[in-house]
């Protein structure tokens, strides 16, 4: 027998437990990593992509570097990231899966998984504990995250880290949708579109990150997290 709407409703209070454990399974694990980076994209990109390789080149430099590799857990961008972190035998190599009736399923790259059943708790795990994230062609939820940090910079609650868009074929037109509709139409504000940056080269990635990292030190967990 199906639930009315109103006998859903009256299951929410108890859903704030399930919520809260993934929270507290989610900090448990991510707060003993240290300093890290989110690597997004999109779980369709096939291995032998340019932009997979890539990714996979990204994270195994970022990992050679001492720094953990986190993604969403999933096929696609996230399993090259995943992998090329597994590669240089490093730090860890994080995946957090969601639940998802069709796509998502954990890539065998991620040495330390968490799953994840509300949107909403992965995303903020996603972004607490990591002071860089790169972003590989995706789509709608590659683009969800995206903004979702970059309003998290634009409004101070997370310091300036670095926001580096890869692949300048998939993010081009919506750096310049930004600024001639956004910026212009007064939406945003003059050089929020800076506050992304744009690469072709997994290199040019791996440096801007180090470059951040001298020049804060050991990043801590924003304020807008604790």
């Amino acid at each position: 027998m199906n639930e009315t709407p109103h006998e859903r409703r009256s299951e929410d209070p108890w859903r704030v437990f399930k919520i809260m454990s993934e929270f507290v399974d989610g900090f448990d694990t991510l707060s003993r990593l240290g300093p890290a980076v989110t690597v997004f994209g999109s779980a369709r990109t096939k291995p032998d992509s340019p932009h997979y390789k890539s990714a996979v080149a990204i994270a195994e430099g970022l990992a050679r570097q001492g720094l953990a590799v986190v993604t969403g857990g999933g096929p696609g961008i996230m399993e090259a990231a995943n992998r090329g972190a597994a590669k240089a035998k490093g730090p860890p190599s994080v995946g957090l899966n969601i639940e998802l009736p069709f796509e998502q399923g954990g890539n065998r790259y991620a040495n330390v998984s968490v799953d994840f059943h509300y949107f909403f708790t992965r995303k903020v795990c996603l972004v607490k504990y990591s002071f860089g994230f790169v972003f590989m062609p995706g789509g709608f939820g590659t683009l969800d995250e995206l903004f979702e940090v970059v309003t998290l910079v634009q409004t101070q609650r997370v310091p300036a880290v670095p926001v580096i868009l890869f692949g300048r074929d998939h993010w081009q037109g919506l750096l310049d949708w930004s600024r001639h509709t956004l910026e212009a139409g007064g939406t945003i504000s003059p050089g929020d579109v800076e506050l992304m940056r744009l690469t072709d080269d997994p290199q040019q990635v791996i440096d801007w990150i180090l470059e951040y990292r001298r020049s804060v030190g050991v990043p801590e967990v924003p304020a807008a997290f604790r």
